[in-house]
């Protein structure tokens, strides 16, 4: 039984991280004193801890103008603590037992070229989000041009390039209404984490057994499609929660039920969720936090497995996997939950006098799932997430009476191709734009 309640002390954990945020608005070189009390605020908050004494010298050292990477790794770790604090306090209030991360990294491989990011994001810092114009934001460039051709350092590369392209769209900051305060600086310190070389790797194991789809959550971005897919392994007689994320590049124009077609790549996945079956799993990595890493070599189609069924009968037992030191934060918080005998209304489900917002934001495009559909609902199959300041549920499936009759739509149902005749006829209108392209780009690469 899920208790959605607030942690006591979270509010005061989240305003300290505001008063850092606020801190690399303005920069590191215009700390005012007002400035200086938010990052002293930290320090106190860390008294009689381990890193107490490490957290306050980097920050006194900051204050009076000396701003080196170790001074500015200090403080990103510190604000990550505090994040990873009110991550692990909502989480611990859903009265759900998890499995503690005991998971030991390797050493990170030796060579990647980590120095440019470093000095990028020093500078960034410095000058702070209202001093980002056209040239600091293009700065890192060159950082990431020489970690794309190290594939240990692919994912902070990636990482690195998004962000830069954000600031760029959005230079010069300082004439912008409006700064993603909390995404930014979200950014810039699991950034800097990453360009330590110390940061450790962490590897993953091979098992076998039985995937239970429950539900998959579409990532659309202009230039990628991402499906992220949440399940049940049974395997070696225990059932535990697990993810496995597919994507794919495309081009803005390929939206809605049409980028399916872009996963083409993976017809084991892409049929069992259209067909909702469950798919059995030989020699495929797992890691320690709970993602398969997908390999359809490693993938069969198995038997059909209704994903309502599953949840009715597996969810609340299985084993919950830890979470991954850099992923332990509030936005990042994504539970499968099974919600039901709930009131439905347009914006919320009311269990039993306990309203619980509904996140129409994340309602996919390429699937069914519709307002109205969430709105006329008896269950639904979606993920628990926090998110300003409040719990909201994101359906990833409902099953709701239409017209007297009786539907189940998921996120995962058009994996094949839309079932319902206009967008079939809008999807196939637009896939032969995706076939051409893909045609052209084969074209290309051959020559």
């Amino acid at each position: 039984m899920l208790t959605l309640t607030t942690p006591s002390g979270l509010g005061e954990t989240l305003a300290l991280v505001d008063g850092l945020d606020d801190v690399l608005v303005h920069g590191l070189a215009r700390i005012d004193e007002e400035r200086a009390a938010a990052l002293e605020a930290i320090a106190a908050a860390f008294a009689g801890s381990p890193p107490a004494d490490r957290i306050a010298d980097a920050i006194g050292k900051i204050i009076a103008g000396t701003v080196t990477d170790e001074n500015l790794i200090v403080l990103a770790g510190a604000r990550t603590a505090l994040l990873g604090a009110a991550h692990d306090a909502l989480l611990g209030s859903l009265g759900r037992p998890r499995e503690p991360w005991t998971a030991e990294g390797e050493p990170a491989p030796a060579g990647p070229p980590l120095g440019g990011g470093r000095s990028w994001l020093r500078e960034l810092a410095i000058a702070g989000w209202r001093g980002v114009d056209h040239e600091l934001a293009g700065g890192g460039a060159a950082a990431v041009q020489t970690l794309l051709g190290e594939p240990s350092a692919r994912r902070l590369a990636v990482l690195l390039d998004g962000f830069g392209a954000e600031l760029r769209a959005a230079a010069p900051v300082a004439t912008l209404e409006r700064i993603p305060v909390r995404r930014w600086a979200d950014l810039w310190t699991r950034a800097l984490l990453l360009c330590q070389a110390a940061y450790p790797v962490f590897g993953a194991v091979p098992v076998d057994g039985r995937l239970l789809i429950l539900g998959a959550d579409l990532h659309e971005h202009p230039t990628v499609f991402r499906a992220q897919v949440h399940g049940l392994l049974e395997a070696g007689g225990t059932v535990r929660l697990v993810r496995a994320s597919v994507a794919a590049a495309k081009v803005d124009t390929i939206t809605g039920p049409s980028a399916w077609r872009m996963l083409a790549g993976f017809p084991v996945l892409r049929g069992a969720l259209a067909g909702h079956r469950s798919i059995e799993i030989a020699g495929m990595p797992l890691t320690a936090a709970g993602d398969l890493l997908w390999d359809e070599a490693c993938a069969t189609a198995g038997e059909p497995a209704d994903p309502f069924a599953t949840a009715r009968v597996l969810l609340a037992t299985a084993v919950l996997p830890p979470v991954a030191p850099l992923d332990r934060h509030p936005a990042a918080i994504a539970e499968p939950v099974l919600l039901e005998g709930y009131t439905a209304g347009p914006d919320s489900l009311d269990l039993g006098g306990v309203p619980v917002a509904v996140d129409r934001d994340r309602l996919p495009a390429a699937g069914p799932l519709t307002p109205a559909l969430v709105a006329a609902s008896t269950a639904c199959l979606g993920l628990l997430r926090w998110d300003a300041g409040r719990w909201a549920v994101q359906p990833l499936a409902v099953q709701a009476v239409v017209r007297k009759k009786p539907v189940a739509a998921h996120t995962g149902d058009w994996a094949l191709g839309p079932t319902e005749a206009k967008a079939a006829k809008a999807e196939a209108a637009a896939g032969t734009a995706v076939e051409v392209l893909r045609e052209r780009a084969g074209r290309l690469l051959r020559r």
